[in-house]
């Protein structure tokens, strides 16, 4: 099972100080805390995917995780949210390709609509067409992965006729996809159609959701021939903030999440850990509690955790890393491999994917055609 991190990138002013990073503070700080994530043990990083304030997370993720690709050797990159809706599929192919190479395959990609509205008209798209466009682009971007020459034609972009995107995946081997959604049952069953990965983040809303839609991905799933219900792949997200004593603990996250950007003025604290799986209090707490997120959900593959929200100073984010990595992976590891039927898969990575394919293939694409002419190389030059 893979454990991991994730940020929203959000620039939040620290109740408790009153200090507000700068921009540049918050992307150094990201991936001052990408790096730590690895250095602690954790085996996945993800970030979000914003374009307006007060979200300093990257509009083009591949940026970010390139930069920290070059510092890390071990973890895996991955996005928390990937725009299937405003981004153009072709891009996406072509970015993400280009960064599964500089990472050496440590790349995979969670899709998602996002949960800003006005990032539609920014991009020329309308909201109402949400779910259509995370159907039609994500079936786009299939293809182009996957095919060499791509003739293409659906209602929200131009065709295309021919088209090979470039860099070709890795060893032949596109990134594993995670479908992300926390209320859309048409994206668990897109991720079930697929037989890629369903993400749900497990924040907002009571278990029982989790349960409910994480259940119907799995029928699906199987419906599909991928295989039984329970070697379906899933992810959750979360929350979590610790300290040695729960009541400190509480304590101190409460300020933060009283005027947090997502939580605050709503419910309490209290109100929000009965009513959510949001996880506030000491270690062995937050181990007992995540490991009754399989009561519900059955087995899954990665648990992600957002550490760094809220205006959190970059030290007490650290400090939490620690502990993850110390007192709270170490042991959910051990729980979950000994809970974990031997028929249930672990979560894929680049080199499972390229085993699975039978090995490592190697693909050029020297002899595309011209983008003006239409023609070969070859042709251009007789």
């Amino acid at each position: 099972m893979q454990f991991g991190i994730f940020t929203v990138g959000d620039v939040t002013t620290d109740p408790t100080t009153g200090h507000t990073p700068t921009e540049h503070e918050r992307i150094k700080a990201t991936v001052a805390i990408a790096k730590k994530a690895e250095e602690v043990g954790l085996d996945v990083f993800a970030t979000g995917e914003h374009h307006n304030p007060p979200f300093v997370a990257p509009a083009n993720p591949t940026v970010l995780l390139a930069n920290i690709a070059a510092q890390t050797e071990r973890i895996v990159l991955s996005t928390s949210t990937t725009l299937i809706t405003t981004n153009d599929p072709v891009r996406i192919a072509e970015d993400y390709g280009y960064l599964q190479h500089l990472a050496e395959g440590r790349v995979d990609l969670m899709m998602g609509r996002g949960n800003t509205g006005p990032v539609y008209p920014w991009f020329g798209k309308d909201i109402r067409d949400g779910i259509p466009l995370a159907v039609e682009n994500y079936a786009l971007l299939h293809k182009l992965w996957r095919e060499e020459s791509v003739d293409w034609e659906g209602k929200h972009r131009t065709p295309l006729q021919g088209f090979t995107s470039s860099p070709r995946p890795l060893d032949g081997v596109a990134p594993f996809v995670w479908h992300g959604s926390i209320r859309s049952p048409e994206i668990a069953e897109q991720a079930a159609y697929y037989g890629d990965g369903y993400f749900h983040n497990h924040i907002f809303w009571p278990s029982s959701h989790a349960a409910k839609m994480v259940r119907f991905y799995r029928q699906r799933f199987e419906h599909y021939g991928h295989g039984t219900a329970d070697q379906a792949i899933v992810g959750l997200g979360g929350q979590v903030f610790m300290r040695k004593n729960s009541q400190d603990a509480i304590n101190e996250f409460r300020p933060y999440f009283d005027r947090a950007p997502v939580y605050g003025h709503g419910p309490s604290l209290e109100d929000f850990m009965q009513q959510t799986p949001l996880l506030v209090g000491s270690p062995q707490q937050v181990i007992e509690q995540t490991l009754g997120f399989r009561e519900y959900v059955g087995d899954y593959q990665r648990q992600l955790w957002l550490l760094d929200h809220a205006g959190l100073p970059l030290k007490t984010v650290l400090e939490q890393l620690d502990i993850l990595g110390e007192e709270v992976v170490p042991v959910l590891r051990k729980e979950f491999a000994a809970l974990k039927p031997a028929h249930v898969p672990d979560a894929p990575t680049h080199e499972s994917l390229v085993a699975a394919a039978g090995g490592p293939r190697e693909s050029t694409t020297v002899h595309a055609a011209d983008d003006v002419t239409g023609k070969s190389p070859e042709e251009v030059s007789a």
